[in-house]
C-alpha cells in the first residue's frame, strides 16, 4: 500500500506545482484513488471531490449518466473516460480520473475477467489504458488498479 501513497504525493506535487485541480470517478480501486491524493499534505489546494461510482444508481446520482449511459459496459475505456469526463464537469476541476473494472474474486457482469480494469484521464490532454493484471485477488487488485490511475495521471502531467 506505501506505493500508493509515494505516487499520490508525486502526483499531488505535480497538480500543486502546475496550480491545476483533480477529481475523481472510481469503481473497482473503491476510492483508493481518491485516498492516495488525500493522504500528501496541502491536498485540499488540488483536490477537488470524487465518488466510488460502484451501481448503476450511483452512475445517475453522483455523475448523472443517464439512458443507455447507465447500462453501458462499466469495464470498458470509453466507459472510464465518460465517468472521468462527467466527473470533471459536475466537481468543475481541470483533470479527472476515470477508473472501472473487475477486482475480484470473479470477473465482471460484462465479460472481463478479474484483475482487468479501464482506465481514462479527461481534461486538456485524453489518455486511455487498459490493465490486466491476471490475479483473482481482490484486494491486491484494487491496490494495483489505484497504481495505475495514478501513474496513468502521472504520466500524462509529466508531458
Amino acid at each position: 500500500m506505501d506505493e500508493i501513497y509515494t505516487i499520490g504525493e508525486r502526483v499531488g506535487g505535480l497538480l500543486k506545482a502546475r496550480g491545476e485541480t483533480i477529481s475523481v470517478a472510481e469503481s473497482a480501486a473503491g476510492g483508493l484513488i481518491s485516498a492516495a491524493l488525500l493522504s500528501a499534505p496541502g491536498a485540499s489546494s488540488y483536490y477537488l471531490g470524487g465518488g466510488v461510482i460502484y451501481t448503476h444508481d450511483a452512475r445517475r446520482g453522483l455523475i448523472g449518466l443517464i439512458g443507455e449511459q447507465v447500462i453501458m459496459d462499466g469495464a470498458s475505456e470509453p466507459f472510464a473516460l465518460l465517468m472521468a469526463s462527467s466527473m470533471l464537469q459536475r466537481v468543475g476541476s481541470i483533470w479527472a480520473i476515470g477508473e472501472s473494472g473487475a477486482a475480484g474474486p470473479t470477473g465482471s457482469r460484462y465479460g472481463h475477467p478479474s484483475g482487468y480494469v479501464a482506465l481514462a484521464i479527461a481534461g486538456p490532454i485524453e489518455q486511455v489504458s487498459t490493465v490486466q493484471t491476471g490475479s483473482n485477488n481482490r484486494q491486491d487488485n484494487m491496490v494495483s488498479f489505484a497504481c495505475a490511475g495514478l501513474k496513468l495521471l502521472e504520466e500524462v502531467l509529466s508531458r
